[in-house]
């Protein structure tokens, strides 16, 4: 993983050079480069669709009921606590803090008998054994790369508020979602910090022992290629081995998908999130004193505009975790806030979020080209607590869709009467998995592809969610 959240002595682009121009961890050449430089002309089939996926983590398991499955004819305890509203599509309706996506109800896919079958706190199912406990992102990597060739972009990236307000903390998911599982490490997502470090002076907080320790191989591979170049008198692969190198090492496709100063002012601000910032409003609760709901509110949009432009640049699967340590567990206690209070600290900022990226994505003709997913780890009782929280729930759990072709309009399953269990037929993240990896590949196609891993092949060859185009 090549990350600049290391707690060691940085290392200036000088240095970085110094070292052997390509001291990233424990990526090699190929991994680097996905290969693809060798395999440009030899008619070897490519799977790839295309396509990009964003995958937006609401860590703490959001609310059915608050969120896109209020129950409005339930008994109360258990239907939505904060009202409802009528979305875009006759007879459906949100939460009432959902308020600028029931706009667009008619845009979304909405599944109502989605569950995660887990009532803990992990990263599932982006990082789980359903996922064979790696990124769902590095299965995509394993067959289009771990960068793209020409610009070095790497095809995964991990998006934390630190990625876009350099005074916010360092990543603190409650999981690692940099897991490669069954894949090299080389695969691991690229983890971008604060902005001054990368895209300012392009410091990358990486350990001298890391780059020492991966500079022999590397070179000794970049001293192969450049043999075998020189002896077929091709000149041309050297220039571009090169040229991709100091694009990697320099930043510059990377920086500049990462530098938001780049795009129009009035669209930064149709994305900014800042003014749900509560500031003392959610001290109440240890989450609020330690600035966790202000992080999601500050940052949630701008990462949502930054993994689009990632997107656009070539990066085919970003996770943004901007739940910040868990903002959508609503327990009603001394850590985290009630129904409520905690839609408006994180419900707002998300809705108005989600919005502006449709309304971005669209204005691009980007919309049958990215698909955007929005769940978390779990979901949250039928009943309310004494305290007016929601608890830990297995069986059911909200799930977001948009774009990528999937089609729009659609409510997908139901739940029961108290929104705790599927009464049809029920979806798990084994078949969110094959529709996410469905998206960015095609299953034809990857059968012809000898070369790629079987556990890539069984995962996207499970069976998708239903009733998606």
């Amino acid at each position: 993983m090549l990350s600049i959240f290391d707690n060691q002595k940085n290392l200036s682009r000088r240095e970085l050079l110094s070292i052997g121009s390509l001291g990233l961890g424990g990526l090699s050449l190929s991994s680097l480069f996905g290969t693809k430089l060798a395999a440009s002309g030899s008619g070897k089939v490519n799977p790839l669709t295309g396509k990009s996926v964003i995958f937006l983590f609401q860590q703490g398991g959001p609310s059915q009921f608050e969120t896109f499955d209020p129950k409005p004819d339930a008994p109360s305890g258990i239907r939505t606590v904060t009202d409802v509203i009528p979305t875009s599509i006759p007879g459906v309706h949100f939460g009432a803090t959902m308020e600028q996506l029931a706009k667009v109800a008619h845009k979304l896919v909405n599944v109502r008998s989605f569950r995660t079958n887990n009532a803990g706190h992990n990263i599932q199912p982006i990082v789980s054994s359903y996922s064979l406990d790696a990124n769902i992102g590095v299965h995509y990597s394993r067959v289009a790369g771990a960068t793209r060739p020409g610009s070095g972009m790497p095809t995964n990236t991990v998006l934390y508020p630190a990625a876009v307000d350099s005074s916010v903390p360092g990543p603190s998911a409650r999981g690692d979602l940099t897991s490669t599982g069954p894949h090299p490490k080389s695969y691991a997502p690229f983890v971008p910090g604060s902005k001054g470090k990368l895209q300012e002076d392009m410091k990358l907080s990486l350990s001298r022992d890391r780059l020492l320790n991966g500079r022999m191989p590397l070179l000794a591979e970049l001293d192969k290629l450049k043999r075998k170049a020189d002896q077929e008198n091709d000149f041309q692969t050297l220039d571009e081995i090169r040229a991709q190198t100091y694009d990697v090492l320099l930043g510059d496709g990377v920086s500049k998908a990462l530098d938001l100063s780049c795009e129009d002012s009035r669209l930064v601000e149709s994305y900014d999130t800042s003014r749900f910032h509560g500031r003392t409003r959610w001290n109440k609760v240890s989450r609020g004193r330690s600035g966790y709901y202000n992080a999601q509110a500050t940052c949630i949009g701008k990462l949502l505009l930054m993994a689009r432009r990632l997107c656009e640049a070539g990066c085919g699967f970003v996770t943004i975790h901007a739940g910040y340590a868990g903002v959508w567990d609503m327990h009603a206690d001394r850590n985290n806030l009630n129904m409520v209070d905690g839609m408006e600290a994180v419900g707002r900022s998300f809705d108005h979020a989600v919005a502006a990226f449709i309304r971005d994505v669209e204005a691009r003709g980007m919309q049958d080209d990215v698909l955007l997913v929005c769940c978390g780890e779990m979901g949250r009782t039928p009943r309310i607590n004494k305290n007016g929280g929601r608890d830990h729930w297995s069986r059911l759990a909200p799930l977001l869709l948009y774009g990528g072709g999937i089609g729009e309009g659609k409510t997908i399953g139901e739940s029961d009467r108290q929104g705790g269990e599927p009464a049809s037929k029920a979806f798990d993240p084994s078949h969110l998995i094959s529709t996410i990896l469905r998206t960015l590949i095609d299953p034809g196609e990857l059968r012809l592809d000898p070369s790629v891993p079987e556990e890539v092949t069984r995962l996207i060859s499970a069976s998708p969610i239903d009733s998606l185009a």
